[in-house]
């Protein structure tokens, strides 16, 4: 399966108007924002799971990255409740669910293979700083290596957004909006812009608080690379 799989193009999709599909796993549905491959994929989704849900034992091989976004996520190695930012590298291995029911970002097999940084984080418990030279910006810096720069952002309300990305970027909305291109995102949207691209945005009157992802996009993806 490929869907949003061509990189070098700007993808938006506005997930909270989708409906949710049904994945292998009873009481766990999906809405994909890309994908490469069949159940064993290059994938971006947000994922539910229903009271009491749980999936099968299994190691990352590409390695998982998710964002609780709401509820709590549960594994053998702990509670994550909204906000959680969390990175399990490749041969992690863990029995995921949830027992009161969450939803989450998560992105499988995006990892460089030899990467094996572990990250949890609780970001209901870290604080925003001001960005530098970014007028109207506050960051919340969450993983950064060679490769990708991951953070939380919060516009203030009505902010004017100019960010190059010459790696590329992704944008998810947590909470408020913004405008980008003549288009309306709210939470759950989501935006890919490809390297070398412009994010040219303009926050809403309540301004917004986002995940960002950029850099990662500087060489076009393949699935299992």
């Amino acid at each position: 399966m490929e869907l949003n799989a061509d990189f070098s193009q700007r993808v938006a999709v506005h997930a909270a108007k989708l409906p949710w599909s049904p994945s292998p796993m009873p009481g766990v549905d999906r809405r994909m924002l890309d994908r490469i491959g069949g159940e064993v994929a290059r994938a971006t989704s947000i994922v539910r799971y229903a009271p009491h849900s749980h999936f099968s034992p299994h190691i990352h091989g590409g390695g998982e990255e998710f964002l609780v976004l709401a509820g709590v996520f549960q594994d053998e190695h702990g509670d994550y409740p909204v906000g959680s930012y969390v990175r399990n590298p490749p041969t992690s291995r863990h029995t995921p669910g949830s027992e009161p029911g969450c939803v989450i970002f998560v992105k499988l097999w995006q990892f460089h293979p030899e990467d094996r940084t572990e990250v949890r984080i609780d970001t209901g418990a870290q604080p925003f700083a001001p960005a530098p030279d970014r007028a109207g910006v506050e960051v919340m810096p969450l993983f950064r290596d060679a490769r990708e720069e991951v953070r939380l952002e919060r516009w203030a309300p009505q902010a004017r957004i100019e960010l190059p990305v010459p790696g590329g970027a992704e944008v998810l909305v947590l909470a408020g909006g913004f405008e980008e291109d003549g288009e309306r995102f709210d939470a759950q949207s989501w935006l890919r812009l490809p390297a070398r691209g412009i994010l040219r945005a303009t926050a809403a009157v309540g301004g917004c608080r986002l995940w960002v992802k950029t850099g990662h996009l500087a060489m076009p993806p393949r699935f299992g690379a």
